[in-house]
């Protein structure tokens, strides 16, 4: 990147204070990159400082049982946290949730709670998917394992009570990136026709060459460093060569025709701004139809770690009111 580059977008003032307060709780990327060469090594360290910051899932993730929840293993390497509504009239719709952590970490569990929150709120069905992660499990481990979740969800709906042609595959963050990812695979292989997919704050191009990604550098959550991680954790050196799968970047996808219709959100203040906004245009450009927001002032990841704010409130409600029109479309 020669261009110029201005100085980073300022933080929503209700913001500022909480990311200068997690800034000082997570390790410094660049830092560690530089000092330890073994990348397995670097995402252990990421890992145990994210736990000790990390909120505990809730305990009741029935939500005083308005919903039935188990577990079902689909594989050796596939679990999925089935959570089924117990106040709506089957078959009803389903979220098929895919979590983030930057493709190095995190469960089924992490996000859950707020999804539980939009789920009774719609009278919908939860799935959220636990994939293998990286460095352990490369590309094409996590996608194929959100795939086969997916695939298992959608054979076994007449079981489940999930209307088939109601299912929305929706993540943050790495799990946004996966769930463009597996939207993709689903036209490409033939697979479950999803109703739309929800991809917020996505991580979707392993080049990290963005103007949002230099200008960021060093600034807010999950800058330049820490996706340079990510993304070397999930491809080696194959990462921001020429040779990428879209389904391991789905930036890199050539063609963005005949995908399910998309919301996409990210904060004007964030590493992943230009990239999200580049993948709403292309599935403009290519016929298809997006919604997209971009809050301003918003850091990766505010909405869950400042929920009081008025920006994140706002962006908390606005997925909720897209999900209610396409589920009653």
């Amino acid at each position: 990147m020669t261009e110029i580059i201005g100085p980073p977008p300022a933080f929503d003032p209700e913001l500022a204070a909480a990311i200068a307060l997690a800034k000082d709780r997570m390790p410094d990327f660049g830092e560690v990159l530089a000092r330890v060469n073994d990348i397995g090594a670097v995402v252990n360290v990421l890992r145990e400082k994210i736990a000790d910051i990390m909120p505990a899932a809730d305990p009741d993730l029935t939500r005083d049982g308005a919903f039935t929840v188990s577990e079902r293993a689909v594989s050796a390497d596939i679990t999925l946290l089935l959570c089924l509504p117990n106040n709506a009239s089957a078959p009803f719709g389903a979220l098929y949730y895919i979590h983030g952590g930057g493709m190095i970490t995190g469960n089924r569990y992490l996000g859950v709670s707020r999804m539980l929150e939009i789920a009774e709120e719609l009278g919908v069905a939860l799935v959220s998917v636990e994939y293998r992660l990286a460095p352990e499990h490369s590309h094409p481990a996590p996608v194929e394992d959100c795939y086969a979740g997916l695939v298992w969800t959608v054979e076994h709906a007449d079981e489940l009570g999930i209307d088939r042609d109601r299912v929305v595959v929706m993540g943050g963050s790495a799990g946004g990136g996966l769930a463009a990812a597996t939207a993709l695979m689903a036209r490409d292989r033939g697979g479950p026709a999803l109703l739309a997919q929800m991809l917020l704050c996505p991580m979707l191009d392993d080049r990290n060459d963005s103007y949002s990604a230099w200008q960021m550098a060093g600034v807010g959550m999950w800058d330049r460093a820490a996706n340079q991680l990510g993304w070397t954790a999930l491809l080696g050196e194959a990462q921001g060569g020429p040779d990428v799968s879209p389904y391991a970047s789905p930036a890199r996808a050539r063609d963005l025709s005949g995908l399910p219709p998309a919301y996409l959100d990210v904060g004007s203040a964030e590493t992943f701004r230009d990239e999200t906004v580049e993948y709403a245009a292309r599935i403009w450009q290519a016929g298809g139809v997006a919604e997209l927001h971009v809050w301003p002032g918003g850091f990766h990841g505010f909405a869950g770690m400042v929920p009081q704010a008025a920006l994140s409130q706002a962006a908390s409600a606005a997925p909720e009111d897209w999900l209610r029109r396409i589920f009653e479309g």
